[in-house]
């Protein structure tokens, strides 16, 4: 069985347990994830079976939507509750929608980030968070990033009893993003302590929530000999790419790595899909130094 799962990860699991999960539905080891999404965080988290993992690496490079929360007024060691308190300021009054709003807007476009201490991300072989558990010191290293946009949902929230504001947003960004700092940078720029109190994973991969199937209803269609209903074709990974579909004698030619001439298309790519009996093989992309198409990503070869 070969296709991409889009999984909605419920809270309280990490992402390897998501795949385990999925490795015992669908009776195989061959099964990836694209993305990973902290245990206390819940929405799409693509899946990718048999040969789809060869596409693992295209649906990580594709957007993503979250919706959240940032409550001003405080700060812990991980961005987001699951840490320690390490700053606690009580506000006396909110902050406005438009105050928040002009400093949500201006996080739009390229910028730099670091990445929390408490994250996966390997400095010198070793994850920050073992670093941060071992009581380590570590120079992280900065990110650009992209955000597409950030904005609120909904009005904020003040709590006047606890000196708190709840802001409530969603944000469209590229790869690599932690929205848990960008929680916290909202809270430096308003000159008070943040952090990322609620956080769902609305599109990743091309897949919007709605498209998403929960372990449980994993397990009912796999009972009903209806799993395959669940993945979409291994090409939807790269949709937004051109789609070619090869004679015999050029998937000969693809089937073993050869070279295809730039006259093989009509028009000019960078990238093609390749397809041979309606099925994805692989996808190509032009040399300009030699003037000529060849592999990017081998996919089937079946």
């Amino acid at each position: 069985m070969d296709g991409i799962l889009p999984l909605y990860k419920e809270r309280g699991m990490t992402s390897n347990d998501a795949v385990i999960k999925c490795r015992k539905i669908f009776k195989t080891r061959k099964i990836g994830h694209s993305g990973t999404l902290d245990p206390e965080v819940d929405g799409v988290l693509p899946i990718c079976v048999g040969k789809a993992t060869k596409v693992v690496n295209y649906l990580m490079d594709s957007g993503k939507v979250y919706k959240g929360e940032i409550t001003l007024g405080f700060a812990t060691t991980t961005e987001d509750l699951e840490g320690e308190i390490i700053s606690k300021v009580k506000l006396s009054e909110p902050f406005s929608d438009e105050k928040i709003n002009e400093i949500l807007s201006s996080f739009i476009g390229d910028i730099i980030q670091v990445p929390p201490i408490y994250s996966a991300i390997k400095v010198n072989g070793k994850k920050l968070y073992e670093y941060a558990r071992a009581g380590e010191k570590v120079d992280i290293p900065e990110r650009r990033v992209h955000i597409e946009y950030f904005k609120q949902i909904f009005p904020s929230k003040f709590d006047k009893e606890k000196g708190q504001q709840t802001i409530y947003f969603e944000v469209g960004c590229g790869k690599g993003t932690y929205v848990r700092t960008l929680a916290v940078d909202v809270g430096k720029k308003l000159g008070v302590p943040a952090v990322m109190s609620d956080l769902t994973r609305l599109k990743s991969g091309g897949f919007q929530i709605g498209m998403a199937k929960s372990l449980s209803q994993l397990e009912k269609l796999a009972h009903e000999n209806k799993l395959s209903e669940s993945l979409y074709p291994i090409d939807y990974a790269v949709k937004d790419l051109p789609r070619y579909d090869l004679k015999l004698e050029q998937w000969k030619i693809v089937k073993n790595g050869g070279f295809l001439s730039v006259n093989t298309f009509k028009e000019d790519y960078d990238r093609v899909n390749l397809f041979y009996d309606d099925r994805i093989r692989c996808i190509y992309q032009y040399n300009k130094e030699k003037n000529r198409y060849q592999s990017e990503r081998m996919i089937d070869l079946s």
